[in-house]
């Protein structure tokens, strides 16, 4: 049984796995995007998050500490700057998991596991032009029209 294990053991030891999502998270800071299974992009959500929760705070310390589980001075480069900047207002969040079906070989789940703020497709290009066009409902407008009329009058 495995009661209160949270670990996704992904069939590896533990420095096999860590080895593993160590390049997976190399490679996604890297290319933004990958494809992998299902399983491995939720093990390395799970891993990845808060790597760029600490990448958000530019100190040596952070570095070291996040050099600590990816081992590649560029992943890190990368990270501390153009993720960082991207990510800079965001809670938390930063990755989607898109499920992309089956693959013909082996059958197995395969998702595409991206950082949610370098997709222009689902990113803040829409908001932006939604947040523009977006009215209220409020009783403000009714003021606006009274003050108008009351100018229209002073005018006569």
């Amino acid at each position: 049984m495995r009661h209160g294990d949270k670990v996704k053991n992904l069939s590896r030891t533990k420095a096999h796995r860590d080895a593993l999502l160590s390049n997976l998270a190399c490679q996604l800071i890297e290319h933004k995007r990958i494809v992998t299974t299902l399983a491995k992009a939720k093990a390395l959500r799970v891993y990845v998050e808060p790597l760029i929760t600490k990448g958000k705070t530019n100190s040596t310390h952070q570095r070291r500490v996040v050099f600590s589980y990816l081992q590649d001075k560029a992943a890190i480069t990368e990270l501390f700057g153009t993720v960082a900047e991207k990510v800079a207002g965001r809670p938390g969040g930063y990755t989607r998991i898109i499920k992309l079906g089956t693959r013909p070989g082996d059958n197995a789940e395969t998702a595409m596991i991206e950082l949610v703020d370098f997709n222009e497709i689902y990113g803040k290009g829409k908001g932006e032009a939604k947040a523009a066009a977006k009215k209220t409902r409020r009783a403000g407008g009714s003021k606006k029209k009274a003050e108008a009329t009351e100018e229209v009058k002073a005018e006569k």
